[in-house]
């Protein structure tokens, strides 16, 4: 009975075993595939950092060789400074360095894109490079020419000793970075040197752009955690103070604020709010509740988001724009001033389909630039503007608007909304010179 037994089950356990151990061969091959593939696209991202480095390098002493008269040759090397910037910061998001203190590298590479783009983009025939752009360029220049040699130096030891990106991200995800590692030390030597980079003259613009909102920029009173605890019963609309639950975040920081909770009523939804220390302004609300089938139209939805805007002091504001996700409509609002749609200040309405209820306010933007603005005159009329667009384009309302431009500079412009290969686009016309500004496609 057992010889019989065993000359059945022999041959299937042979078999089981047979493929188990084909299993784990073609598991095996499959993972390895995926790490050499993976190790290859590392490579080519780390050797492609060094050679567009090397090009940076080049494009800015060859931008600094031309005669300061060549304007056209100006445009075209700071064009080629920002795509070749680009390129290197696409190359190293897709190495494993996210585990890394790579942050300094990362922002002066940002720096340097903006800064070409926000040159070149503006007329230089007009307004040339000036003695500050070129003291700006020729450290870019200089700098550039360290972190290549450098990036080269690490991309030598790569090669000679046939050094594996796997073993980098290894060596990260397992918190292993502290011990010798040619590659990880190289980039942590690059970051350290350029974080002691001295202070580089940006310009007003691209510098305006890393400027970080902090309390110091608000108007009014600092305000405590008892006025909070009075504003978000009020907000809420409860008399029972003491139900709302206040806490300060960031304390003694620039960026100090405090968020409120409460329940109304004894609801189950949970409001939310944060408002700024200096001035006690509301920044942000949640109430979070489930949502049913939708039965709010969007003009019943924006007629409910102006009358909850009107009710909570944020008065002359005018809907620009409405996205719908999982029955809750956005629309987002900016302050009017006389007849000027003033685009920095805007806040966003999230409102509720099922009941039209508004659930959510977004107004950092309305916080931080709300101010009274001494609007300049347009150079040019309405009419003359309209000439400039594209005559295909079927315009079906006009307005003017306050806009950032790409320099991050506020212009004046007439904003034109209107149809053109099928879809409706807005066309933003600055009112002084005619210069196409802005064009967004809207759904």
């Amino acid at each position: 009975m057992y010889q019989r037994l065993s000359a059945v089950l022999f041959p299937v356990m042979t078999l089981l075993l047979i493929g188990t151990v084909f299993w784990g061969y073609q598991e095996h091959q499959e993972k390895n595939s995926i790490l050499i593939k993976a190790e290859n696209q590392y490579q080519r991202a780390f050797h492609d950092l060094s050679y567009h480095m090397k090009q940076l390098n080049n494009q800015l002493g060859n931008t600094l060789a031309v005669n300061s008269a060549s304007q056209a040759y100006h445009r075209k090397g700071l064009v080629n400074v920002w795509r070749l910037t680009s390129e290197a910061q696409n190359e190293i998001n897709q190495l494993p360095l996210n585990l890394l203190p790579f942050n300094e590298t990362d922002d002066f590479l940002s720096r340097v894109a903006n800064f070409s783009y926000r040159t070149a983009v503006r007329d230089l025939t007009k307004e040339p490079l000036s003695d500050k752009e070129y003291g700006t360029l020729k450290t870019l220049y200089e700098k550039s020419e360290e972190l290549t040699q450098d990036l080269q130096a690490m991309q030598d030891k790569v090669l000679q000793n046939s050094l594996r990106w796997m073993d980098v991200e290894i060596a990260l995800a397992t918190e292993q970075a502290t011990q010798d590692n040619v590659i990880i030390d190289g980039f942590k030597s690059v970051n350290k040197k350029v974080s002691e980079y001295p202070e580089i003259n940006w310009g007003p613009s691209v510098s305006a752009m890393y400027e970080k909102r902090t309390i110091q920029m608000l108007g009014g009173e600092m305000v405590t955690a008892q006025d909070v605890q009075q504003k978000a019963a009020e907000f809420a609309g409860i008399k029972d103070i003491a139900s709302v639950e206040v806490q300060e975040n960031g304390e003694g920081t620039d960026y100090a604020s405090y968020t409120a909770k409460v329940q109304p009523n004894g609801a189950k939804a949970t409001l939310t709010m944060n408002y700024t220390k200096r001035g006690g302004q509301l920044v942000w609300f949640n109430k979070s509740r489930e949502i049913g089938e939708k039965k709010v139209s969007v003009h019943d939805a924006r007629a409910d988001a102006v009358k909850f805007l009107e009710e909570h002091d944020y008065p002359n504001m005018t809907a620009v724009s409405y996205d719908e996700f999982g029955n809750t409509g956005s629309l987002t609002f900016v302050e009017k001033q006389g007849d000027v749609l003033i685009y920095p200040e805007k806040l966003t309405v999230k409102v509720a389909l099922d009941n039209g209820e508004t659930i959510g306010l977004e107004a950092a933007d309305y916080v931080f630039e709300h101010k009274k603005r001494n609007l300049p005159k347009p150079q040019m009329s309405e009419a003359e503007a309209r000439k400039l667009l594209n005559p295909a384009m079927k315009v079906s309302k006009t307005q003017k608007a306050l806009i950032d431009n790409d320099l991050g500079d506020e212009v004046l412009c007439y904003e034109y909304t209107g149809k053109i290969n099928g879809a409706v686009f807005r066309v933003y016309v600055n009112a002084d010179n005619g210069l196409e500004e802005m064009i967004e496609k809207l759904p």
